[in-house]
């Protein structure tokens, strides 16, 4: 069994609403220093594969398929072996 970690952002010349009504909203409670908020997803995914090769073309493609807009985000992939207890 495997672990898939799937981050989805937006592409850099995509404009991010959510992440500057944040960015907002972090400097009227008085947050300073923060220059630029982006906002993405986090999709986690345990995987039954017979490698960790196989497990990651697995997430790959649902990020191809499904969890990421290919004309508007981009996405990384992290793979690996869960460990019994």
């Amino acid at each position: 069994m495997f672990k898939a970690e799937i981050t989805v952002t937006l592409r850099p010349s995509i404009l991010d609403p959510q992440g500057k009504a944040a960015h907002h909203a972090l400097g009227e409670l008085g947050f300073e220093g923060v220059h630029q908020i982006r906002i993405g997803k986090f999709v986690e995914m345990e995987i039954e594969a017979s490698s960790l090769a196989d497990a990651e073309r697995i997430a790959r493609e649902a990020g191809d398929k499904l969890l990421a807009n290919p004309v508007m985000e981009d996405f990384e992939v992290t793979v690996r072996e869960l460990t019994s207890a």
